[in-house]
């Protein structure tokens, strides 16, 4: 079988047999792209890329505008983990830690103070939805499964995983109705695609590109595939939101600022490292209410 838009991918399907829907997802540079901007510690490499795969699994049966961001806060060696992906398939991540030597494992349950939360739409354009998931489940995907089932009432199944090279996952979904009559009748329908789903190793989700893992596991339940959907690195930073973010500040701490660097309010972003440059005369527009008109970016 050809395979097409094997890496930066994701692909929406049904087990009709089974009346499963689901999604996978298989991210390659974008990921890379990401886990690049800093010299993450192998454990939170892994638990970054599977956040960056799930912020796009979750995109990949809902309708929106704007951005899905999975995020978690604690005040443990984790700080801050966020990732994003946008209704047009733009992903961006990125993590803070406060210790050189993290445990081999990260467990999300045993964070101190930890929230995570997942967030729909843009605040800017009055349409946001945030649902906090509970944090029991010491892996990503745990508390995933556990969210849907008590946000949804309905059974879900994810599986996740990353390395330096690529970041992968699978969400499964039991749904009402969906497919056939021969799924309506199916009552073993949903355990069945369990055992199956659990039969999957980290090594082959992370080896295998998806068209080919989808038949090699399911090929019984008769696989939907839908019209895969790329995806790729991207940034919603902008010149707009600095200056927003700016005159957030205030004059007397933009002013403070232009005198201890010299006269130039430099702000680099973290998610792409894209620098943006203020001087005196951007610095008095932007709070006077004018655009800022000598600055520069790189």
């Amino acid at each position: 079988m050809e395979t097409v838009l094997a890496e930066d991918v994701l692909h929406r399907f049904v087990l009709e047999r089974a009346g499963v829907r689901g999604v996978i997802v298989r991210l390659g540079a974008a990921w890379r792209e990401v886990a690049g901007r800093a010299d993450y510690p192998a454990p939170l490499l892994d638990l970054l890329g599977q956040t960056l795969a799930a912020s796009a699994l979750l995109t990949g049966n809902i309708k929106f505008e704007g951005a899905l961001s999975v995020e978690l806060k604690s005040q443990g060696v984790l700080r801050l983990l966020f990732a994003e992906c946008t209704d047009a398939g733009r992903l961006r991540g990125l993590a803070r830690w406060s210790a050189e030597e993290l445990p081999e494992m990260l467990s999300l349950s045993e964070l101190p103070q930890a929230i995570m939360a997942i967030t729909i739409g843009q605040a800017d354009r009055g349409q946001r939805y945030q649902g906090l998931v509970d944090l029991r489940h010491p892996d990503l995907a745990g508390a995933l499964e556990n969210y849907f089932q008590q946000s949804e009432q309905l059974p879900a199944r994810f599986v996740l995983a990353a390395n330096g090279q690529h970041a992968v996952g699978l969400m499964l979904q039991k749904l009402p109705g969906e497919g056939g009559h021969d799924a309506q009748q199916d009552e073993d329908g949903w355990p069945r695609v369990e055992h199956l789903t659990a039969t999957l190793g980290r090594d082959e989700l992370l080896s295998t590109p998806p068209e080919q893992l989808l038949y090699r596991l399911y090929h019984e339940e008769t696989v939907r595939l839908f019209k895969p959907r790329p995806l790729a690195f991207g940034c919603s930073c902008s010149r707009e939101r600095v200056e927003a973010m700016l005159r957030s500040l205030g004059r007397e701490e933009i002013e403070a600022t232009l005198e201890t660097q010299q006269g130039t309010i430099e702000v680099t972003c973290e998610f792409c490292a894209r620098t943006y440059h203020f001087d005196r005369v951007d610095a008095e527009h932007l709070l006077s209410g004018g655009a800022a008109a000598n600055s520069t970016v790189q």
